[in-house]
């Protein structure tokens, strides 16, 4: 089956989606994006415009995850409904990129927030919602996810101290750039323009409050997300976005707009830890002994360099828990994935006792 790239590729598409669909295509099947989720259906863009679609029977039988269905942002493979606006989702094309956490709670499982990201802006608002230490857990999720972070800080109109907060951020960016806006009175919007591109994808991931929907409604240029007021007693807006979304903007970009997160829990995030510990890091390969907690050893070098004001006690500290708690969940999967394959052989034997059981039936 064919289909337009050139209307495709306004929602993202490009050569590697091409390469992984090739065999999909001479199925009959057509590409699609998914730009919105809603109890179990979806809402894909095709080259023949929106269609409602959900997923097959098989692929949610087939998938050992929750992170193996699609997810806002995925590629996936359609067989159309003729004469109707509805299709339904055969297969998940391979990711280029995603921003996942662990699910909220005890259970332990992938939750993908967006899939084939290129851009994510880190919100965070600069009145009583500013913490660098949430920053630094939210660059190590995203330098994890193959995208590119960007710290947005957003609401300078309510901020005394821009100068010293951007300081701040800047000792523990490590290279991610950096914007301080004001969406109300459009202060400093330009900057970010050059993120916008036609086809690319970008990200809006923070804490409830932070001003996401106010931007992207300055963004695209009319009140498109609801907006309510910031309460007075602590700075905070209140949250408006139930849902992930893909929206177009007018010059041809997407923006994932995502509801507020009020934890994020790291999911298989070492090299995000590496690239934004990466001072810590470096003092770390100097220490005496190789495995070095940083705790009360001798002739540690990263104790050493709070002790002389290079590296503050507190990021340490963040990177000593997130480490923690990557150990922590490393067991919890072990112990997830032995369930998973578990489960999958007593698929496997209920499906061979069921083939055996018509074959002497004669059926």
């Amino acid at each position: 089956m064919s289909f337009d790239r050139d209307s495709l590729q306004s929602y993202g598409w490009n050569d590697f989606f091409e390469a992984t669909f090739h065999d999909l295509a001479r199925q009959g099947f057509t590409p699609g994006r998914v730009a919105l989720e809603y109890n179990q259906f979806y809402r894909v863009l095709t080259d023949k415009g929106e269609l409602l679609a959900e997923i097959t029977g098989k692929l949610k039988h087939e998938a050992a995850s929750r992170a193996e269905l699609p997810a806002v942002g995925d590629w996936v493979a359609l067989r159309l409904m003729e004469n109707e606006n509805k299709a339904t989702i055969h297969a998940v094309l391979p990711r280029r990129s995603k921003f996942s956490r662990k699910t909220k709670g005890s259970k332990t499982e992938e939750q993908i927030v967006g899939a084939n990201i290129d851009t994510i802006f880190l919100a965070t608002s600069l009145n009583q919602d500013f913490n660098p230490r949430r920053i630094e857990r939210y660059l190590t999720v995203a330098w994890d996810s193959g995208a590119s972070p960007v710290v947005l800080l957003t609401k300078t109109d309510l901020c005394q101290d821009l100068d010293e907060k951007l300081e701040a951020i800047n000792a523990v960016s490590m290279g991610a750039p950096i914007h301080a806006v004001c969406a109300i009175k459009n202060e400093g919007l330009d900057e970010l323009e050059q993120y916008f591109t036609a086809g690319k994808t970008v990200a809006l991931i923070g804490s409830s409050g932070v001003g996401k929907s106010t931007l992207i409604n300055r963004l695209i240029g009319f009140e498109r997300q609801a907006v309510k007021e910031i309460r007075e007693y602590d700075d905070r807006g209140l949250h408006t976005t139930r849902h992930r979304e893909l929206i177009r903007m007018p010059n041809g970009a997407l923006v994932l707009d995502t509801p507020g997160m009020r934890e994020l829990q790291l999911w298989d995030a070492d090299e995000g830890i590496e690239t934004t510990f990466e001072d810590i890091e470096e003092f770390a390969a100097t220490c005496h002994f190789t495995n070095c907690k940083h705790e009360t050893e001798r002739r540690c070098a990263v104790r050493a360099a709070i002790e002389d004001g290079t590296l503050a006690a507190e990021r340490l500290e963040n990177y000593l828990k997130m480490q923690r708690e990557l150990e922590f969940l490393a067991r919890r999967q072990d112990q997830f994935a032995q369930r998973v394959e578990r489960n999958r052989v007593k698929k496997l034997t209920k499906a061979g006792e069921e083939r055996a059981r018509w074959k002497r039936q004669g059926k």
